[in-house]
């Protein structure tokens, strides 16, 4: 009896031991997941939205550029998905900014100007606030651009004015510090952080310059710059004259850009400076993500606002329809899974597309009043490619930037300056550079009339 009793008390003390001992086991793995940002699998993902200015499509190395050097995005681009055919649905910035923020169309979210904001129902169903609803920290570093009232209260982090140049400093490293201190401050929480560099913009003046980082200043500096071919001068000439007049914007900038051969040569290489600025910025971040042990669990995404002409066409900047203003990187990196490194990807994407895929990633419903797609699911397959999509800059008017609107298909893109009824139809197909106008090419009637009836029946379905 005594040995039974004995042995009772040994079960007891062992099995109230063993379970004190798998108590603290299991608080200590508790709190080691709490405190070990790295310790997050089973986390929603943490999400960088990464903006640049006026980064056109072919500015990368993935993307065939000899010259130009973007190791850190390359990277982003052959570990995850690079869209290749990827565009913005109006060149300019604050209503390019709206559509990515709002998954919208210009015609819907009604964003036509720099002193337009969102309405506060508006910017509620943008894809941060719709992410801090959900628990996400949310924060915005750099350029807002969209209306003369940002919502710095709507973000638990918010750095938006930040100037070219503080204290030699520069404004894409200014950025960088700022993402660093967000992270520092939020490594241990779900996240959404947009980060928005000014270069590869101009600086505005009389004459507008190229700010670029001293580090950078002799960079690419014995690198020969290819003329583009839509560069001369008859391609500007052929133009009809409502167009090919020096109010024209994108002309009287390019006369101080890339007038002349010298111009040309050395203002390529200072935008090639800041992109590289802004690609070393990125490598940064990554490394500090890994740094913080949060990188495994942290999508990136690299787009523009807009693309830019360096000098195609004869003219500088954005605005119309041309393949240089419109066309952009878009970059996703999503490390969770090696499903998602594709590579480059043919399917078309748009700047409207970034809000309902970010929210899908992060399994937040998407509003229906949201007009892009899953770019996840259109890159693995599981949607149909878009084989059109409707263009428009309505901002400004002739005879300074005349408006324009239109359609861009897989294999031809059709134009009208809605001022004039002039149009343009181009087989980018056959001719990528856009050097010959069809719409008066008698053998094109059918496909002008098609591209006509297309843009019309587009047009009253985006709004």
């Amino acid at each position: 009896m005594y040995r039974d009793l004995r042995r009772s008390i040994f079960l007891t003390v062992g099995l109230s031991f063993f379970a004190i001992a798998h108590l603290q086991c299991s608080k200590s793995k508790e709190e080691e997941s709490n405190t070990n940002p790295g310790n997050n699998n089973s986390k929603k993902p943490n999400i960088i939205v990464i903006v640049a200015e006026s980064h056109r499509a072919e500015a990368l190395g993935i993307m065939g550029n000899s010259v130009v050097q973007t190791p850190n995005l390359d990277k982003l681009a052959n570990d995850g998905i690079a869209f290749i055919n990827s565009y913005v649905t109006t060149a300019v910035c604050a209503v390019s900014r709206a559509s990515i923020l709002s998954g919208q169309y210009q015609e819907r979210h009604k964003i036509n100007s720099f002193a337009a904001n969102f309405t506060s129902s508006a910017l509620s169903q943008t894809y941060p606030l719709l992410l801090k609803n959900a628990g996400y920290k949310i924060g915005w570093v750099g350029m807002f651009g969209v209306g003369n009232t940002p919502p710095a209260s709507s973000f638990n982090y918010w750095q938006e004015n930040l100037p070219w140049q503080s204290n030699g400093v520069h404004n894409t490293d200014l950025v960088q510090q700022k993402v660093f201190e967000f992270l520092d401050r939020y490594r241990g929480e779900q996240f959404c952080l947009s980060v928005n560099f000014n270069a590869a913009h101009e600086v505005d003046g009389t004459p507008a310059t190229y700010l670029v980082q001293d580090r950078y200043k002799n960079t690419y500096s014995g690198a020969a710059i290819a003329v583009p071919e839509t560069a001369d001068p008859k391609y500007w000439n052929s133009f009809p004259d409502f167009f090919r007049t020096d109010q024209n914007i994108a002309r009287q900038r390019w006369y101080g850009f890339f007038s002349t051969t010298e111009l040309l040569q050395n203002n390529t290489r200072n935008y090639y400076r800041l992109l590289t600025g802004v690609d070393e910025a990125v490598g940064s971040i990554v490394q500090k993500l890994k740094n913080l042990g949060i990188a495994d669990n942290t999508i990136i995404i690299y787009t523009s606002d807009h693309g830019f002409s360096l000098g195609e066409h004869g003219m500088m900047g954005k605005w119309y329809g041309f393949e240089e203003s419109i066309r952009v990187p878009m970059i996703i990196y999503d490390p969770r899974s090696a499903d998602l490194k594709k590579g480059k990807v043919s399917q078309t994407s748009l700047n409207i597309d970034i809000a309902p895929t970010v929210l899908n990633m992060a399994g937040v419903t998407v509003p229906s009043t949201m007009q892009g797609e899953n770019l996840i699911e259109i890159a693995k397959g599981n949607q149909p490619d878009r084989q059109h999509f409707f263009y428009s800059h309505t901002v400004f008017s002739a005879p300074q930037l005349p408006k324009v609107e239109g359609i861009v298909s897989k294999d031809f893109k059709y134009m009208t300056y809605t001022e004039y009824a002039y149009e343009e139809l181009y087989n980018t197909q056959q001719d990528p550079k856009e050097t010959t106008n069809l719409a008066l090419n008698p053998s094109y009637a059918a496909k002008l009339n098609e591209m006509r009836n297309l843009y019309t029946q587009e047009k009253a379905a985006v709004k």
